[in-house]
């Protein structure tokens, strides 16, 4: 399904999108070494519930997890890249943390990524492949107007990650959203320009570029959600909801108060 929501919907989604990033950037802002990634997935689900909004997470149960998810919030380490189910696991200086949430507010979800470094550690290979992904953000969605393609999406996404040196996977990528949190068109993160479904105003799109360091091979953990890379290197995860509307595209899932966050990729707050 392509939704396009009308505007009553759209204004309900830039409140799900300030509620995502808001909670995101109280967790980075509280994540310290020593924490512990079920402390994250509690605080995740406390302040969904102080908002009146509905995890999309907890129940969630897809074809590619073994569901349900039983969590409200996505915490993957170092070589876990996508979907990292909470576990009891304390957090260590440098380690490379990516928190995934998507909320739902009014009938209307939101999702976003964001990748950082825990501790005084700043290991360089590692701050370079979160520049990436947040570099790819920037440029997919600056290519996100009507009449582009999806393909132009992927195809800018695809450049920055491969000009990086980066190795690019497809099995996962970005996706709409709307009334439920995973809907068509995907849009990978690689492709063709002029290509794909033609973006009309008040589609919602989920854009995540994410790569693992020298590999583009994913492999499952036992837990049945954890996507790893495969030969064990490190991984980073960037992402927001956009609006695209009559002249490009309004990025939702930016914090109310922006100038707290830390990101290396001007455009991306």
């Amino acid at each position: 399904m392509i939704e396009i929501l009308d505007p009553t919907k759209l204004a309900r989604a830039r409140d799900a999108g300030a509620l995502v990033a808001d909670i995101l950037q109280a967790l980075q802002g509280r994540t310290t070494v020593g924490t512990n990634l079920l402390d994250i997935d509690r605080w995740t689900q406390t302040m969904i519930g102080e908002a009146g909004a509905q995890s999309c997470y907890v129940d969630y149960e897809p074809s590619f997890g073994r569901g349900p998810f039983g969590h409200y919030i996505c915490t993957s380490v170092n070589d876990a890249v996508l979907h990292g189910l909470p576990h009891d696991y304390s957090l260590a200086d440098g380690d490379l943390l990516t928190l995934d949430l998507a909320v739902s507010t009014g009938g209307v979800a939101a999702d976003a990524a964001r990748s950082f470094l825990v501790g005084e550690s700043r290991p360089p290979e590692s701050v370079a492949l979160i520049e990436a992904t947040e570099r790819a953000l920037v440029a997919g969605i600056a290519a996100a107007r009507p009449g582009a393609r999806v393909g132009d999406l992927s195809h800018a996404i695809g450049t920055v990650l491969g000009a990086a040196g980066y190795p690019v996977n497809t099995e996962f990528g970005g996706h709409g959203i709307g009334s439920t949190m995973h809907q068509d068109p995907h849009v990978s993160n690689t492709g063709r320009p002029g290509r794909g479904y033609k973006l009309r105003p008040r589609l919602l799109l989920a854009l995540e570029p994410w790569v693992m360091a020298d590999t583009a091979e994913l492999v499952t953990d036992a837990d049945g959600w954890t996507l790893r890379s495969a030969t064990g290197c490190r991984t980073a995860h960037s992402e927001h909801t956009i609006a695209v509307t009559d002249d490009g595209a309004e990025i939702l899932t930016v914090p109310t108060h922006p100038a707290a966050v830390r990101s290396s990729a001007p455009g991306l707050v």
